[in-house]
């Protein structure tokens, strides 16, 4: 979940803790996060371009509240783009969590339902995995000794589910991959002539598959890079040269129109230390192993095997 909060309290929101070795399960990252604030938790919610769950480790339960008044408790999965227009809050205190972030490219295998159906929402994961699994994770997380088991654990599980969970088409992977590795810096029409696909059919596998139709896609990851990037103190100029944008202004309708503040707000926030700002821009991906080879070798033998990887690969 990509947040932000005031860089102005004298304690990070959020203590974060990351895998000491690499993922086994391509297209997930993971973390856990540990409440240590003197004060409960309260901050806006922004989108990034993942699908997330966040997993209850201990009694107290992380929140999300809607703009609409809907509130969620406990163990939870969001859609991509959820908090779009920043009127979503987290609200927790004294609570452990893990947050598994989901490369939209498998979050069908893993949750059981395409990430066109989670899009711009957050859902109880009871529902998604049903109440008998998702409370024998809970209680296994919360018996665990340390980070490290739960890591484990929470990979070993995922690990199971991607190798029997159906796969998109491998072109489909390989463009979101080329869209995140190029952090939002792509044509779409590029893509599409990579791929030997006309823009109809790119759009409309790309939006079936992944959720979100590819220049949304490609929008979102800008965004997500350039508030990285505010947060970590550069200049808003320098962002915008930098992202993509044509010019301070475009940055600024974009910031503004994805969290309701403006970059000189998001440049003053920042959910968790300096330091761990390269686990904030983290976005899983799943075919590195393709490069940037043209799409168009797909055809035939050179056509890559269908995602998810063979676990044990190495996510990038």
């Amino acid at each position: 979940m990509s947040t932000a909060v005031r860089r102005h309290v004298a304690v990070p929101v959020w203590e974060v803790t990351r895998p000491a070795r690499p993922g086994r399960v391509p297209g997930v990252v993971l973390a856990g996060l540990r409440d240590r604030g003197p004060a409960p938790v309260d901050h806006r919610l922004d989108p990034h371009p993942v699908l997330t769950l966040a997993l209850a480790c201990g009694e107290a339960a992380l929140g999300i509240d809607e703009p609409t008044g809907r509130r969620h408790r406990g163990s939870l999965v969001t859609g991509l783009g959820f908090g779009v227009g920043g009127a979503a809050r987290v609200r927790a205190a004294n609570v452990e969590w893990m947050q598994v972030r989901l490369s939209p490219a498998i979050a069908r295998t893993v949750l059981g339902v395409g990430p066109a159906e989670l899009e711009n929402s957050v859902v109880a994961l009871d529902d998604l995995w049903g109440e008998r699994r998702a409370s024998r994770l809970r209680e296994r997380l919360a018996q665990a000794a340390s980070w490290e088991e739960r890591f484990a654990l929470v990979e070993a599980f995922l690990a199971r589910l991607s190798a029997a969970g159906p796969a998109i088409e491998p072109e489909l992977a390989w463009a979101w991959d080329r869209i995140v590795a190029g952090h939002g810096q792509v044509r779409v029409e590029g893509l599409a002539d990579e791929l030997g696909w006309s823009r109809k059919r790119l759009w409309s596998r790309f939006h079936a598959q992944l959720g979100l139709p590819p220049k949304r896609a490609v929008k979102l990851v800008r965004f997500d890079w350039a508030a990285t990037r505010l947060a970590g103190g550069q200049e808003a100029a320098r962002v915008a040269a930098d992202c993509g944008y044509a010019d301070q202004p475009h940055l600024h309708r974009d910031v503004v129109s994805f969290t309701g503040v403006t970059p000189a707000t998001v440049a003053g926030q920042s959910l968790v230390t300096t330091a761990d700002l390269a686990w904030v821009d983290h976005v899983p991906r799943l075919s590195a192993r393709w490069g940037n080879d043209p799409a168009s070798r797909f055809d035939g033998r050179n056509r890559p095997s269908p995602v998810p990887l063979p676990v044990g690969r190495k996510p990038h």
